[in-house]
This record gives C-alpha cells, sequence and structure tokens, in this order.
C-alpha cells in the first residue's frame, strides 16, 4: 500500500513514528509538506502535484495538519479526496474538529455533555453573556487555539471582561466557558481509532497552572476509563466524522465533559504514558479500510 503522510515537519514523533511503522508492516510511505502540494481543478480532471511532480497511486493519507496550515491543508486532503484516496479523517471532519465552537454545536446536538459554553461578539453585550455563563472562574480560549495556547483563567468577572476585552481588540474568535474546579487541574486523553478507545491518559498540570497540556509541562499516566468515558469518547469522534482523534474529557461531579476533540493528536505522549503502539492502531486501520 502507498500511504501518504500530510506533514510539515517530517522529524516531528508522530509523523516519524507513522513512517517507521509503515514501512515495518511493508508499505511505502511518503511524508508530504502541504504547502508544497499544489492543484488542478476541473471537471473530470483533477490532479496534484508535489515539488514539480505528479502525486498518483496513493492508497491511504494520514493527515498532520497544523492550526497554521488548516485552510491550504485540509484543500490539498480534498483534492486527494477527489482523486479517491481514503483518508480516516476527512477534511470536513478536520475542520469540524478545528472549529472549536462549531465541534460544540454539533457534539451538543447530539446530546453529548460539556462545560457550560457562551459565545457573543457585540461589546455591549459581555455582561449579558457572561450573565449567561455564571459566576467566575470563567475559562476563555480562542477559537482554533492548540496545545493550550490562547487559554486564559480569569476567577472575576472583572478579568473576564478584561480578557474578552483584549481578545476583541485582537479580533480574535473565542469563546468562554464554565470552570470545572472539581477537575483539579487534571484531564482524560482518549486515543480513538477505527471507532475504539486503544489508549488513554490522564494529564496532570503542573503547580501553579490549570491547564493539562503536555506541552505546558503538565505529566501523565495511564489512564483506565470507565465505559461511559469510552462510549462518550466514540461518540464523539463519530459526531464529527473522524476516523482518528484525541478527545480530551473531564471528569466533574455531573459526570464526562468534553473538552475539546483533537483531529491531529500527537503520538508521542500517549504512548510514552501508556505503553501502547497506537502508531500501529492507525497503519492496521487503514490496511482493513484503503483500497487495495
Amino acid at each position: 500500500m502507498k500511504i501518504a503522510i500530510l506533514s510539515r515537519n517530517s522529524r516531528l514523533y508522530s509523523t516519524q513514528r507513522l513512517v517507521d511503522v509503515a514501512r515495518e508492516r511493508g508499505h511505502v510511505v511518503r511524508v508530504l509538506d502541504p504547502l508544497r502540494c499544489y492543484v488542478r481543478i476541473a471537471p473530470g480532471d483533477v490532479a496534484i502535484r508535489y515539488k514539480g511532480k505528479p502525486l498518483k497511486d496513493i492508497d491511504a493519507v494520514i493527515p498532520r495538519i497544523g492550526v497554521t496550515s488548516t485552510f491550504y491543508g485540509t484543500a490539498v486532503l480534498r483534492q486527494l479526496e477527489m482523486m479517491g484516496v481514503y483518508t480516516p479523517n476527512p477534511s470536513d471532519a478536520v475542520l469540524r474538529a478545528r472549529d472549536k465552537l462549531r465541534a460544540l454545536q454539533i457534539l451538543a446536538a447530539q446530546g453529548l455533555d460539556m462545560p457550560v459554553t457562551v459565545f457573543g461578539d457585540n461589546p455591549d453585550d459581555t455582561a449579558d453573556v457572561l450573565a449567561m455563563l455564571g459566576e467566575p472562574p470563567h475559562v476563555i480560549k480562542l477559537n482554533e487555539g492548540s496545545q493550550g495556547t490562547g487559554v486564559v483563567l480569569a476567577e472575576k468577572r472583572s478579568a473576564s471582561q478584561s480578557v474578552i476585552e483584549a481578545f476583541r481588540g485582537l479580533y480574535a474568535n473565542f469563546l468562554v466557558q464554565e470552570f470545572i474546579g472539581e477537575a483539579n487541574g487534571s484531564d482524560l486523553r482518549c486515543f480513538v481509532v477505527g471507532g475504539k478507545v486503544v489508549a488513554a491518559m490522564q494529564r496532570d498540570a503542573s503547580p501553579g497552572e490549570f491547564r493539562a497540556n503536555l506541552h505546558r509541562g503538565g505529566s501523565a499516566a495511564a489512564a483506565t476509563l470507565s465505559t461511559e468515558e469510552k462510549q462518550i469518547a466514540v461518540r464523539a469522534a463519530k459526531a464529527l466524522g473522524l476516523g482518528i482523534a484525541g478527545v480530551d474529557l473531564l471528569r466533574s461531579n455531573r459526570g464526562p465533559l468534553i473538552l475539546e476533540v483533537n483531529a491531529s493528536p500527537g503520538l508521542e505522549g500517549i504512548e510514552a504514558a501508556t505503553g501502547v503502539d497506537v502508531s500501529a492502531y492507525i497503519i492496521r486501520h487503514l490496511e482493513q479500510h484503503a483500497r487495495k
């Protein structure tokens, strides 16, 4: 099988692990920088080229598209889909997950619980928007941030208003959520592949930090999930149309809450914490679903 991996950096742990495992299993693999791909669009005649040469006979593509290249990366992925290439994470699914607000709306429509979230644009409405949410602390986050960037904890209503004003001054899209204090700075990363949770870890924030992301200095250890937590993670990935997803959950007094769904979840942290060869699960999934 010929596999393409859309990644800006072939030296990243996640990209290299996928390459190594795929080659160990006898597949041909290429890492493609999506920004070096360019396309031809015409009725019945779609084509894609990479660094001057046509890309063809690709059986499957794994998108590892970063936040900064979402628009172009998903356009390249869509072109490959039009050419009949299988992907576990279609372009539309990646776009749904990348837009936090849209993802939460889709998940809420499926009856999946999450921290109460509010969103508003006009400065005149800020006070009433926060009233809809309730008393602080509030978590204010950029709509397309990743790895914990652009996430702020405001412990007073005045602080919430100040952060909101600052984000508006940057013309940034953001949303505001209730703070789940009983989570104690911990969350669960559930790694879903092909409708099954194949690995899970608990991430704990470093002292003085409320974000549990490993990129923010958090620590991680293997986690044992309840049946309900597994079901919620699988339902969340399915609702967004993702075959591969990192679903982040919070344990709250009212049950598991979905924090976020990631369409390009990193492999290094979860493989190190759990000892599970997640990369092998991903390649086996391609083997089962890609055209031969």
